[in-house]
């Protein structure tokens, strides 16, 4: 699945490709976040011209509404939602414990109220595999508990020991499962936890190796816990993965992180950053962000970001979208969206070239030299 092609000379960044049914995807990559199979105000048109070949949706949420079954005898997500590149599926671990108030975990899985109707689910590792393959994801992740931030040792131990016990159920349902696939070449990653204890997530990641999986994530991160806090569990795990799968911090993907986590060999993120603060009048640009509601860009008539080719940049001015934002225009919402993910692969390429050419740190400081601190 997975092939490494450049090694930094300078960090523990790394180059991939991973090989999907539906497609080639170059790492480091940055997945926007389709929860329910769509990007909030973008079309999936929009994603691939701007250059996304991968995008994470939510099992959780699309078992609830439209339903697998549904989406199933449509031909699969990707038939579903008209999009023909890869697609990974979270298994809904971090929606069941946000749902701290409506759900029950216990070791054969989780029984949970649905947040739209109330009614009762019951989740467990076998479910979870069959739901993915029913939606034909080309990576689907397993199903662990997201412990909450902070958790005593003695609640992140026992919630470990369950993930890990899960991950085994998970793996060999997916490979014993008679579930009918729509994509026969899926792949599974396993999830490491243990919360903020470093010697729990030691030995998550050793004891979810020993099972065996196409790749490998670092779950509950971004989950409250201080910024220092996440780089010291990226730092001290990421190193820990199988060289030759590809490693993926999951929740995670600000450009102070993406620097960050792909000089220590993190190759996948995903992060609601651009699209939730681009629908909240935030736009991501190379000189630092930019709070387009403020009275000062009434009268600029100059793009977004300057040098930028994105559909945004290129067709509007800073003066128009902040007239849009006050004006409560949904127009508004999709350009910041759009122009905001542009940034964000725009970054995944240039942090890409800095490996090709053996130059990622000084590239890294010539970055933060003009975009940390220049909030506007």
């Amino acid at each position: 699945m997975f092939e490494i092609i450049k090694k930094s000379k300078e960090t523990r960044a790394r180059k991939g490709i991973m090989r999907t049914a539906h497609g080639e995807v170059n790492t480091p990559v940055f997945m926007p976040v389709a929860t329910q199979g769509t990007v909030k105000t973008v079309s999936s048109e929009e994603l691939k011209k701007i250059g996304t070949h991968l995008f994470v949706s939510n099992a959780y949420h699309l078992y609830l509404r439209p339903g697998a079954k549904l989406i199933n005898s449509a031909g699969g997500l990707h038939k579903y939602i008209n999009w023909d590149r890869s697609i990974l599926t979270d298994s809904g671990g971090f929606q069941v414990y946000s749902l701290s108030t409506l759900r029950k975990i216990t070791k054969e899985g989780v029984k949970f109220q649905s947040h739209i109707d109330g009614s009762s689910h019951l989740f467990t590792p076998e479910s979870v595999m069959d739901l993915q393959m029913e939606l034909g994801s080309d990576i689907m992740m397993c199903f662990d508990e997201c412990v909450p931030y902070p958790s005593t040792y003695e609640y992140a131990k026992n919630s470990m020991e369950m993930t890990i016990d899960w991950a085994k159920r998970c793996k060999k349902q997916f490979v014993e499962s008679k579930t009918e696939r729509v994509n026969k070449k899926q792949f599974l990653f396993g999830i490491v936890q243990g919360s903020t204890y470093l010697d729990l997530r030691k030995e998550s990641a050793l004891r979810t190796i020993e099972i065996d999986f196409d790749g490998y994530a670092l779950g509950g991160l971004a989950v409250g816990e201080p910024a220092d806090i996440t780089n010291e569990i990226v730092v001290n795990t990421a190193p820990l993965l199988p060289e030759d799968k590809p490693r993926y911090a999951m929740g995670v993907g600000t450009p102070e992180e993406l620097w960050a986590y792909i000089e220590n060999g993190i190759d996948v993120f995903d992060c609601v950053l651009p699209s939730r603060n681009g629908r909240n009048g935030q736009a991501l640009t190379f000189s630092g962000k930019v709070n387009i509601r403020n009275a000062q860009y009434s009268n600029d008539f100059g793009p977004l970001d300057e040098g930028c080719s994105c559909p945004v940049c290129t067709e509007y001015s800073r003066s128009f979208i902040h007239h849009l934002f006050r004006s409560g225009e949904l127009l508004s919402l999709r350009l910041l969206t759009l122009h905001n993910l542009f940034f964000m692969l725009k970054l995944i390429n240039l942090i890409s070239t800095s490996i090709d050419e053996d130059n990622f740190l000084s590239q890294k400081e010539k970055f933060f030299d003009k975009y940390k601190g220049n909030n506007r």
